[in-house]
């Protein structure tokens, strides 16, 4: 049996830029002496490549640059599935929304690309409401563009890990949707109520 299961694949290039577009923060794995790299950052989609910014002092830095590869984790939402939803007999599972990309990595050495990937990276994070305009003539954004990089992501694979109940049937999987969307919205209450 292929694994994983066609019915778990979604290389619909549409959908997995829009788990991208939805859930920006990814998980950038870069790998130096068979050691791996790991950065949480968000990165914007545009035109097959993904930009991102990292501080000059993290360690990952100097890998993206040079066409150097990078792994690519953007996590969607996810939770575990009681047999107690389904409308047939089942086993618990979990679902989930994952895309795994692979690129190459090329810095981006312009002050002004930079400066103003910051502020188009920030308008895409404010919409639809636009509360914050960062403007380019703002002192603190000059001054913490010497400590940031800029980079950009060429993506040459996609891989879109849609595990939704597929396999189940037709009124079990819109079940299994239903229980997503209330899980989610229920656990970061019940999480932050712990935490924060």
């Amino acid at each position: 049996m292929k694994y994983p299961p066609k019915y778990h694949l979604n290389n619909d290039i549409n959908h997995i830029i829009e788990v991208i577009k939805a859930y920006p923060l990814a998980t950038v794995i870069s790998v130096k002496d068979n050691e791996p790299l790991i950065t949480h950052l968000p990165l914007i989609y545009e035109n097959e490549k993904l930009i991102g910014h990292i501080d000059i002092f993290n360690p990952q830095a100097a890998l993206l640059k040079n066409d150097n590869a990078v792994s690519i984790i953007f996590g969607g939402p996810q939770c575990y599935i009681s047999p107690t939803v389904y409308s047939t007999t089942q086993l618990p599972t979990w679902n989930y929304i994952r895309v795994h990309l692979k690129g190459k990595a090329k810095a981006i050495e312009s002050k002004e690309a930079l400066k103003q990937s910051l502020i188009t990276m920030t308008e895409f994070l404010e919409a639809p409401d636009h509360k914050y305009v960062l403007e380019p003539n703002n002192p603190r954004l000059d001054k913490n563009l010497n400590y940031i990089e800029m980079f950009e992501i060429s993506i040459t694979n996609w891989e879109g890990k849609f595990k939704l109940s597929q396999d189940k049937k037709p009124k079990d999987t819109k079940l299994a949707r239903e229980e997503l969307l209330r899980a989610n919205q229920e656990s970061i209450r019940q999480f932050l109520d712990k935490v924060f």
